[in-house]
């Protein structure tokens, strides 16, 4: 969209990687609910403290093996097309 309006990519994001692909495509923000609502389930706050951290970790390693410092340096060209 330009940058005209913001893009929430919801559902699907189990994943550190599928961040990654959520803003390579174009996406501003990700909405990881059932993520986090099984933590919450299973182990209250710690459980959703314990997941938000390793979702991190995914992000922070993936960026790193990819190269890339930044969130703004992802664009579509990162991205294989089937």
């Amino acid at each position: 969209m330009g940058g005209k309006i913001d893009i929430i990519c919801d559902g699907g994001i189990r994943r550190g990687s599928h961040v990654l692909k959520a803003i390579a495509a174009g996406a501003t923000a990700c909405s990881g609910g059932r993520l986090y609502l099984y933590a919450l389930a299973a182990a209250g706050q710690p459980g959703v403290e314990r997941i938000v951290g390793k979702l991190r970790d995914e992000i922070d390693r993936d960026m790193r093996l990819m190269g890339v410092r930044s969130v703004s340096q992802f664009d579509r060209s990162m991205l294989r097309w089937r």
